[in-house]
């Protein structure tokens, strides 16, 4: 049974216009659908699983960061350039706050990003709501990992950083995860979202084959016009959007393997490459963006 939204997600308008429909690929291979708001032109899935159904379609060994693969060549790739984005991870927050202090995690997935942040001298947390993943989390943190932000273990501490790699997208309690999060938030901390960005090159040349629809775990599908939008509505300005250029390639692998049911190694390299190319014409609208945000003042 899925859970159908009424009113937008940004704007709480509740008339929209069916965009798209694309295939779950990774695990359940059934259609869902994308629709826009026609008020302030979000994107958003709808109708979608409900909070108590969404974990069914996590479970596949190929969904990457839950599981932890290195079967095919591709989820090889991911492993190698992890270890770069993690070292370009760790520099990134030591840039934004270089007195470094407690740092959480949402949706830390098997740890790797906090295990880095742990060695580099920061005081970590983190929340995951698999327990299989969270059990590996913890192993490579020796660190009790949360199932949520709102658990009271979080309350007893104020954060320099908090971060979500590629998980705003996923949270069926928006408005009310933002509010914990500013809660959380030291007054001059930072809050550091990557999402992947609706207006990218990929998105509109790989349409209902974009990897980065990732229907129905993906339940927004955001640009910098709302995420902008979103958090200045709790309090927040937008400090920063900054590229994460790695995605372009690993997206349009996915995507190639979706449309053709096989890699086209050397189409995806170009592809990857011609998305960042053209984002960096057109207002930083690369495959997927960082966003990095501070509480306004009172």
């Amino acid at each position: 049974m899925l859970e159908t939204i009424e009113a937008c997600p940004i704007c709480k308008h509740t008339n929209f216009t069916p965009i798209v429909k694309c295939k779950d690929f990774t695990v359940s291979q059934t259609y869902f659908e994308v629709v826009a708001c026609q008020q302030c032109d979000f994107h958003f899935t709808n109708p979608r699983p409900n909070i108590e159904q969404i974990g069914q379609y996590y479970q596949s060994e190929t969904y990457i960061s839950h599981s932890n693969t290195r079967k095919g060549i591709i989820n090889q790739l991911y492993h190698w350039v992890r270890q770069i984005t993690l070292r370009r991870k760790v520099k990134l927050i030591n840039g934004i706050y270089p007195k470094k202090g407690n740092i959480l995690d949402i949706g830390t997935g098997t740890g790797y990003f906090l295990a880095a942040c742990q060695n580099n001298g920061w005081q970590v947390m983190g929340t995951e709501p698999d327990e299989k993943t969270r059990l590996q989390a913890e192993k490579n943190t020796q660190k009790p990992i949360v199932s949520h932000i709102f658990d009271e273990t979080l309350q007893n501490q104020k954060y320099q950083v908090i971060t979500l790699w590629h998980v705003l997208e996923h949270i069926h309690t928006l408005h009310e995860s933002i509010e914990q999060l500013k809660k959380l938030l030291a007054d001059d901390g930072k809050l550091i979202i990557a999402v992947p960005n609706h207006n990218s090159y990929d998105r509109q040349h790989f349409q209902a084959f974009w990897a980065a629809y990732d229907l129905p775990r993906h339940l927004y599908h955001f640009t910098h016009k709302h995420i902008e939008q979103l958090f200045n509505t709790h309090g927040f300005t937008l400090l920063k959007v900054q590229p994460m250029y790695f995605d372009a390639y690993y997206i349009a692998l996915m995507s190639h393997q979706y449309q053709y049911g096989k890699s086209r190694f050397l189409q995806s390299f170009y592809q990857g490459w011609r998305s960042n190319r053209y984002a960096a014409k057109n207002q930083n609208n690369y495959s997927s963006n960082v966003y990095i945000l501070e509480k306004k003042s009172n």
